[in-house]
């Protein structure tokens, strides 16, 4: 797509050595790192930036929802022990330097030219940026839905991989801490829809970049236990009910995977039973 339009990937290695040069000037103490392989660059930038938003949200959101605003959102018997959220940092702190390479992989593909990605909007105009974007976004519901799913139905890949998010199985084992908490190859293959695509769908590299660091910022949201009700977001109120039964709502962003597949449940349905 990038060659197509005139603009060769060179384009996308200075925006890559951009964003190292932003971020590891400013947190990285030194120079040391200038003499690293760009990919190991880019490397240390996505685990630096992934650490920082991963603490920031999670530590931000709690602070709001335990303490500040607690009686406006969780029930006191519903508060994660300081304990559980120890537990869930430390299994995403071991797995984020693992997930911080798929977005190295995407970087270098997207560089090499082998990807649609492309670099200025004005290369598709307005108009095709936004029905490029709903179609990346679409592919990606579409792949994390069930990817997400089979990570569930195949016994093996629950049991090595995807069981350990779900021993937060219950509302007061739930954090935003627990957003990342996952076996690093399980939330690395969670996040591979959001490369595929741009082998499928005209890509642009910022909003790409953007949407794959923003997962961090989404993951701590539908953990945090309150259903906003905001249709079809698949926000916490669906979440949690997937944490509890482990058959139902297995989509990221919208409910509208799980109404097309008939695995939806709707949290005013748990509490109608209640």
């Amino acid at each position: 797509m990038a060659a197509a339009h005139g603009v060769g990937p060179n384009l996308f290695v200075e925006e890559t050595d951009w964003y190292n040069e932003i971020l590891l000037g400013a947190v990285v103490p030194g120079d040391w790192w200038r003499g690293m392989p760009h990919p190991m660059r880019s490397w240390l930038r996505n685990t630096v930036g992934g650490f920082l938003l991963y603490f920031v949200t999670g530590f931000l959101w709690c602070f709001v929802i335990y303490y500040w605003k607690r009686h406006a959102y969780i029930p006191k018997d519903s508060i994660p022990s300081i304990e559980a959220m120890k537990k869930q940092i430390i299994v995403a702190s071991k797995a984020m330097v693992v997930y911080c390479a798929l977005p190295v992989v995407s970087e270098h593909m997207i560089e090499s030219g082998w990807t649609r990605c492309y670099f200025h909007v004005s290369e598709v105009g307005w108009p095709m940026y936004f029905v490029y974007l709903a179609l990346y976004l679409i592919f990606v519901e579409f792949g994390i839905y069930w990817m997400h799913r089979e990570l569930h139905d195949i016994k093996p890949l629950y049991k090595y991989l995807h069981a350990t998010h779900h021993i937060y199985n219950k509302e007061n084992t739930l954090s935003p801490f627990a957003g990342l908490a996952f076996h690093p190859i399980d939330g690395v293959l969670q996040a591979v829809p959001h490369v595929f695509a741009l082998f499928f769908v005209p890509a642009h590299f910022r909003t790409h970049t953007a949407l794959m660091f923003l997962e961090v910022i989404w993951t701590s949201n539908i953990h945090d236990c309150i259903h906003g009700k905001v249709w079809p977001v698949m926000g916490a109120g669906y979440h949690t009910i997937h944490h509890t039964t482990y058959r139902h709502n297995y989509g990221h962003y919208t409910v509208w995977m799980d109404w097309m597949f008939g695995t939806l449940r709707e949290p005013e349905d748990i509490l109608k039973k209640d």
